[in-house]
């Protein structure tokens, strides 16, 4: 069987500068894009993929996890405690009662949303220590697809667009390696900069996702769970929507979480802030004590780049 090259595409512009590389080396025959649908982009994240397609020559298959039979088994567990079953995780913090178990599995079916199906029924949103966004609605998924690949009798090398001056964690990333029976990883910009990543996009005559003008450093949730003060503010001021959104799905975990307390950004304060009370904060400067005259002046539509695009 062939050899085929897996890139994952997020439409940001590591991943793009890898897909070209790519492409560039095998064609477009033997590489294939997978973009990973959270259902929590902008819609930057779909316009960019179709420009992608149209620029690069090359077919991104979009992948999405699919969660309805979980919360169907969650909804029968919690209907098993509305009518007087023991909790199933009885050392919890906050057990189940059966009344807030019956409100629960009332509003347990799928909502179309994978994100928010998710959240839902872990009851919580993602936050720095429990990523369990990225390990369930991007990794197992990403896996899976080229898991069967391999069962089909093919060898499966995976390109990750990994920069080494990303992070602490990713300081030390191999640039290739093993990482399964016929499955293997290639990180071919691990020792490149931003700045190269740009560089390299512009010379194949190519624009990098819109995003990157609209005040984002970065591309994939908007927000983020690990979104900073600044991007949160821009997000605020560039996309109102989304937060809008934000506010609707945390009243939507609230109801269906144990505590009946859920918030999309956590702060470590008892029963977290909402995101209407971060974007607030946001707009502060010394240390959130003091309001920043400047916020109201900001255009929401003038270009801003974290990576000096503007200029």
């Amino acid at each position: 069987m062939s050899i085929i090259h897996v890139v994952s595409y997020s439409t940001g512009k590591d991943s793009q500068a890898t897909l070209n590389l790519a492409v560039e080396i095998f064609g477009t025959k033997n590489v294939r894009a997978i973009a990973l649908d959270t259902d929590n982009e902008d819609e930057a994240f779909h316009k960019h993929l179709d420009y992608t397609r149209s620029a690069i020559g090359v077919e991104v298959v979009v992948l999405k996890a699919d969660f309805s039979e979980h919360m169907e088994v969650h909804r029968q567990r919690l209907l098993a405690i509305a009518a007087g079953a023991p909790d199933y995780h009885p050392q919890a913090k906050y057990p189940w009662t059966p009344e807030r178990a019956a409100q629960a599995a009332e509003l347990m079916h799928p909502t179309g949303n994978a994100f928010l199906d998710l959240c839902m029924i872990k009851g919580v949103f993602p936050s720095h220590s429990r990523q369990f966004c990225t390990e369930e609605l991007k990794r197992n998924v990403a896996v899976e697809y080229q898991l069967d690949l391999v069962d089909a009798g093919h060898t499966v090398v995976s390109w990750q667009g990994v920069r080494r001056d990303e992070s602490k964690r990713r300081a030390n990333v191999a640039k290739f390696e093993r990482i399964g029976p016929r499955m293997y990883a290639y990180r071919p910009i691990v020792d490149w900069t931003a700045e190269q990543v740009f560089e390299y996009i512009a010379s194949k005559g190519q624009k990098p996702n819109s995003l990157y003008r609209r005040g984002m450093s970065r591309v994939g949730c908007m927000p983020c769970v690990n979104v900073n003060k600044d991007e949160l503010k821009q997000i605020a001021l560039r996309f109102p929507e989304h937060i809008d959104r934000i506010a609707k799905w945390e009243k939507i975990v609230k109801s269906v979480s144990r505590s009946g307390m859920s918030s999309f950004l956590h702060t470590g304060q008892a029963g977290g802030t909402d995101i209407w009370e971060r974007v607030e904060w946001s707009k502060t400067t010394r240390g959130g004590r003091q309001f920043s005259l400047l916020t109201d002046l900001e255009d929401a539509n003038a270009c801003a780049s974290a990576y000096g695009l503007c200029e």
